[in-house]
């Protein structure tokens, strides 16, 4: 996950330091570099907080360098492993090429923050050599304009969903499921990408429609076994039976859009159990749902009732190759069946 950091330093108008802090803190923002002697400024809510005195930050872990020179390149540049983070700033990015900042700190354990004064900057900073920067750090004049920085960190692209053809519907014995809820309310065709192999996660509804049996909860999603992976912010997977209160949960909708969620509880019941099976063509691949009318699997066109599904069908999954090594994706040869 990208993080922000908000500069809350920069005026010399105490109540503008507060609102760079407030607004922040509205966006989502967890970070903030603030003067010493506004310590009284944690009290508005609970962040990190990184003070700097006369330009100088305090903490020693993090290291804030305007490059305006090929020397203080390759001071930053020399300090890949050696902090927890590195902000890196500048009035003219051609001046350092920031894919030399992304290769030289991949790996090394030591962030790259990149300093944006504007919204497209950030965006241009995210995706530099596909990876982008770990963070940005936040410099703008007006505090109002941070909420867009924040919406722009949380939505997290895009997935590639593919139509696979149901094969086989059946009952299973009685099973442990997990029921995941959200701190956020989802929309028919939203849910979570579930799965009993790694490589092919399905799109499980939330339960955002009404029906004749339970009111609709929009903010759950009865996620299937406790065996089955589920995709997670970052490209990564984690079981089921993992997941609790407090995890972050990538949410995805039909058209592969994506938004982060904050999982509030999570319940394990013994529930019975239905296979449903699917192919893309090559192989075969199942997921473990509850056997009840709530749990809705979403296809191309609409939702429907995992007890209603039959053979023939067409369901949306997020087909991977390779396999997974502690929930992240490898280039290895892997049999799951």
């Amino acid at each position: 996950m990208k993080t922000l950091i908000v500069r809350a330093d920069r005026s010399d108008d105490p109540k503008k330091r507060k609102d760079y802090v407030t607004c922040g803190l509205e966006a989502g923002v967890k970070r903030f570099i603030l003067r010493k002697g506004d310590e009284s400024l944690e009290q508005l809510g609970k962040f990190e907080a990184i003070y700097i005195d006369d330009g100088k930050l305090l903490d020693d872990s993090y290291s804030l360098i305007d490059i305006d020179t090929p020397g203080a390149q390759d001071i930053a540049l020399s300090m890949a492993g050696k902090k927890k983070a590195v902000m890196v700033t500048t009035s003219d990015w051609t001046i350092i090429p920031l894919e030399n900042l992304i290769a030289k700190f991949g790996g090394t354990g030591t962030e790259i923050y990149a300093c944006a004064s504007d919204l497209e900057n950030s965006k241009l900073f995210l995706t530099t050599m596909e990876k982008g920067v770990d963070g940005v750090v936040i410099d703008i004049e007006d505090p109002l304009k941070i909420n867009k920085f924040g919406e722009t960190f949380a939505a997290t692209g895009k997935e590639e969903l593919t139509e696979v053809t149901v094969t086989s519907v059946k009952a299973v014995e009685m099973g442990d499921r997990v029921c995941i809820d959200t701190c956020s309310m989802m929309v028919p065709g939203e849910g979570m990408l579930i799965g009993s192999y790694s490589n092919c996660l399905f799109l499980i509804q939330s339960e955002s429609e009404e029906n004749g049996y339970v009111a609709s909860r929009p903010f759950r999603v009865n996620a299937g076994a406790v065996h089955s992976y589920m995709e997670v912010p970052g490209g990564g997977t984690r079981y089921l039976s993992e997941i609790k209160s407090g995890d972050s949960v990538l949410l995805c909708d039909k058209e592969g859009n994506t938004r982060i969620a904050s999982v509030g509880r999570c319940k394990i019941e013994k529930r019975p159990l239905l296979m449903v099976t699917a192919t893309d063509g090559k192989r075969e691949y199942t997921v473990m749902l509850q056997n009840a009318e709530t749990i809705k699997m979403v296809g191309p066109e609409v939702a429907k009732s995992v007890t209603k599904v039959v053979s023939g069908d067409k369901l949306l999954a997020k087909i991977d190759s390779g396999g997974r090594h502690f929930g992240m994706a490898i280039d290895e040869t892997i049999s799951e069946k």
